[in-house]
């Protein structure tokens, strides 16, 4: 072995070639010309200063771990305190937690190869979880290995979103009306679905502040209360675009945030057509026969009862003509067909009487049926379309 002219600046002892290739972050190989030296000069302050082996172990700290770690966790939702804001991790319990934060916490010197590690878990108790680490790696050619334990303590609190929820807080209301009637069933049902959506759609982003806070069936309609104004507005807009109707809002000052900025709380009434598709209405000042209403969205469409036209109502009257309600598609009962007596006209047994009847022949009946569904009103008894072979 060649005698080396470096020394251990602390014990004295020759400093291993091998040892200061490591220090140089080298691996033996050739050092340039301009840099021959330099790392070894004593006269120079920003010379490296090169340990022998006993000494370099002597102050090496394989890990750098905290001694605890504390975690605020909601009680509520899992979400995890990080930083300055609460974070949803999806962990399926606090060891997982636990895992992650010490995992993040944890350091390892920069001159350690080929390093391998594992932790494993110990639950002390319900708030407690005590890590044990286990650390193998290799410097300057030694196998080196450490073991630390970190103590991981759980805090329970609510975080802002569930601190909000369980105050009730909103910031928009959304009130399904309908003109003339009460909502459906399925138009209510359909905003519940709406809100909901939308609200996961927002917090798959990331968007904590999204929630429905309240759901409110009145004597007219629905109430839903959500986190903000653009979950209102979207759900308002949703249900025109498949109900048709209007939608106002309105804009009421609740207080002041903590900047001095003036906080709204608005209103979005979403009002429903009168009629909805399904119904078999009777126009007003019209001659041409009842019409079974396909759809509320605009102007109403709908086809006539007596020939199976298309129907649309003028710009002026929109979606609600003046007209009378007769009945619905569920309210038909089937009736026995007698005989198809010519291109206009089929002749039936009355539903209450089971006398035979002729009524208008639609373009949608079927000459092959023996038997159709009919809607006896005070209009009359009106064949309509059997759905059910929709």
């Amino acid at each position: 072995m060649s005698e080396s002219r470096a020394f251990c600046p602390r014990c004295g002892d020759p400093v291993p070639e091998h040892s200061r290739s490591d220090a140089n972050g080298g691996s033996g190989g050739a050092v340039s010309e301009g840099d021959t030296g330099a790392a070894n000069d004593p006269l120079r302050p920003d010379a490296e200063v090169e340990l022998c082996d006993a000494c370099y172990f002597d102050d090496f700290d394989f890990v750098d771990a905290p001694d605890r770690i504390d975690v605020r966790v909601c009680s509520q939702c899992g979400a995890v305190y990080r930083g300055n804001r609460w974070v949803d991790v999806g962990a399926e319990d606090y060891t997982d937690i636990a895992i992650e934060e010490v995992s993040e916490a944890l350091g390892v010197h920069v001159d350690v190869s080929d390093v391998a590690w594992q932790i494993e878990p110990e639950q002390v108790d319900q708030n407690t979880i005590r890590m044990h680490c286990y650390f193998t790696g290799v410097v300057r050619g030694t196998p080196v290995d450490e073991q630390v334990t970190v103590p991981v303590k759980i805090s329970r609190q609510t975080c802002t979103r569930c601190g909000r929820i369980a105050g009730d807080y909103y910031a928009s209301i959304v009130q399904i009306r309908a003109e003339d009637r009460t909502p459906t069933t399925e138009e209510t049902e359909r905003a519940e679905e709406i809100a909901n959506r939308i609200v996961a759609e927002m917090e798959a982003t990331g968007d904590r502040n999204a929630f429905v806070t309240e759901t409110n069936e009145t004597s007219d309609g629905l109430n839903i209360k959500v986190s903000t104004n653009k979950i209102g507005k979207k759900i308002a807009n949703k249900m025109i675009e498949e109900f048709g109707g209007t939608v106002t809002d309105a804009e009421t000052l609740v207080t002041e945030d903590e900047d001095g900025n003036e906080v709204y709380r608005v209103t979005f009434a979403v009002r429903l057509p009168p009629y909805t598709p399904g119904e078999v209405i009777d126009l007003v000042d019209d001659e041409d026969g009842p019409v079974i209403v396909r759809s509320a969205r605009g102007n109403l469409k709908g086809v006539r009862a007596t020939t199976g036209e298309r129907y649309e109502a003028s710009y002026e009257e929109g979606n609600s003509p003046d007209a009378h309600r007769l009945g619905s598609l569920e309210d038909a009962v089937k009736t026995t067909v007698v005989t198809v007596e010519d291109d206009n006209a089929v002749q039936i047994l009355d539903p209450e009487t089971f006398q035979a009847k002729t009524v208008a022949r639609p373009a949608y009946f079927d000459p092959d049926a023996e038997t159709v569904p009919v809607l006896k009103s005070r209009a009359g008894v009106h064949i309509l379309p059997d759905d059910s072979d929709d």
